[in-house]
């Protein structure tokens, strides 16, 4: 069950100065309490903290017992262990790439600790971290003997759910306002709960009321925003009020296992690299002036991979070899990448539903969803049931939201593909296209 939530927390308010000129007796410092270790707060009548004391921001000396009281109370018992010195990113497994994400992350986690200020939200896969820096901020504040409560998104809506029936001990408007009051609220893997009608009203209350005061929030994500309830994605996306941080490594967790479904066939592509693309064999001046054209996007597109490159051109002209060509560029300078061909992909999905299947779904199409680099090959040769356009729709308007790098190589004609991937491949403040003209490889072989 949620506890109360202690009253001795300063809220997001400025303490009234004492009028004592001398040092503090506890902290030495400019005497904002009078050597009482406690303050009111310049607040309206109407506010719920209006009149109460609170500890002074300058007293820094913690009592044990006051700060495991306050854990017990704010749900952080099984979370003893999550602090920011415990928060590795020298993990062997990962990437440059994924070390400076969980640094970044890391840092801002810190500061905002320091000083909660508005909202935090933590977006990543399954295991990267997120929940871990979100319990570090926490604890932190722990440290300042102020009032945390942290929940995941499921657990509030049961306990609120659980307040109707007639053994709660909780009537629900009570339960509802320490939430909405918290000093600071820690919302864990919001997206995950069930989505009824009643489970968004509450949400969005909860939202609504805490967005509009700028209350100290720390939210964890691991789906798309844009799947979320409107309302509730137009708060997370208020750049006045949010600083959001996307953490690109793994599942930390079950490193092989994480390692295992990045799904990369690359392997098999490993002769097709920048220096063996052949622009000249059996071409013409027009045909190689096109290659080279190709060649050259590809080359700066794998020095900074940003937004989406697509090849379009008939099977063989070398779009494959381009796309892996980039693929190994990235790998070896250390960074993820996920390369598989579009078919291949889906047949991966969908093992995880067999009986001996290793992993989930979830676990594999979050991985996929949110790689670092994503190149899928052979755009458009997949079986077209309605399952697999969902599946892949929501892979690539994922990643068209989120702006992350991603490679696509397709035989088809843009408008002969699925209409809701046609419009994002249309846009181009995303999206790079180009056309390769030249004729599949194989016959080049045979030309004079």
């Amino acid at each position: 069950m949620l506890n109360g939530m202690d009253d001795d927390t300063s809220p997001a308010s400025t303490p009234i100065s004492s009028s004592i000129d001398e040092p503090c007796g506890i902290c030495g410092q400019h005497a904002l309490c009078g050597g009482l270790g406690y303050v009111r707060y310049e607040l309206p009548v109407e506010h719920p903290d209006f009149g109460k004391l609170f500890r002074c921001p300058n007293n820094r000396f913690v009592d044990p017992e006051r700060r495991e009281k306050l854990r017990k109370l704010g749900n952080l018992d099984a979370f003893t262990d999550k602090t920011f010195d415990t928060f590795r990113v020298d993990l062997p497994m990962l990437t440059s790439t994924q070390r400076q994400s969980l640094e970044m992350a890391l840092n801002v986690a810190r500061s905002y600790a320091s000083n909660p200020d508005g909202w935090l939200m933590l977006e990543g896969t399954y295991g990267c971290g997120k929940t871990h820096l979100a319990a570090a901020v926490a604890n932190a504040r722990l440290d300042f003997e102020d009032a945390v409560l942290f929940i995941t998104t499921p657990d509030l809506l049961d306990h609120l759910r659980n307040t109707y029936g007639p053994s709660s001990d909780t009537a629900y408007d009570e339960m509802f306002d320490r939430l909405k009051n918290a000093p600071l609220l820690v919302l864990d893997d919001l997206g995950v709960e069930n989505p009824s009608g009643w489970a968004h009203e509450k949400l969005f209350q909860l939202f609504n009321f805490r967005h509009s005061r700028h209350l100290p929030t720390v939210i964890t994500t691991n789906v798309d925003l844009e799947t979320l309830d409107p309302r509730i994605r137009s708060r997370l996306l208020d750049d006045n009020v949010i600083r959001r941080v996307r953490i690109t490594a793994p599942d930390y967790r079950t490193p092989v296992q994480s390692q295992n479904d990045q799904l990369t066939n690359l392997s098999l592509y490993r002769e097709m690299t920048f220096e063996t693309f052949d622009t000249s064999t059996g071409t013409t001046a027009e045909q190689r002036q096109n290659l080279e054209r190709a060649l050259a996007i590809a080359r700066s597109y794998a020095e900074q991979p940003q937004d989406w490159l697509v090849f379009l051109g008939t099977f063989g002209s070398g779009k494959t070899h381009l796309a892996a060509a980039i693929a190994h560029s990235q790998q070896d300078r250390g960074n993820q990448v996920i390369f598989v061909t579009v078919p291949d992909l889906l047949d991966y999905l969908r093992l995880t539903f067999s009986p001996g299947a290793t992993t989930t779904f979830d676990r594999r199409f979050q991985s996929v969803r949110s790689a670092p680099l994503l190149i899928l090959d052979d755009l458009g040769t997949e079986s077209a049931t309605a399952w697999a356009k969902e599946k892949l729709f929501q892979i690539i308007n994922h990643r068209y939201v989120a702006r992350l790098p991603t490679v696509l190589t397709s035989s088809k004609a843009l408008e002969d593909l699925d209409a809701r991937l046609q419009s994002r491949l249309l846009d181009q403040r995303r999206c790079t296209r180009f056309a390769i003209t030249a004729p599949a490889y194989g016959s080049r072989l045979f030309r004079k």
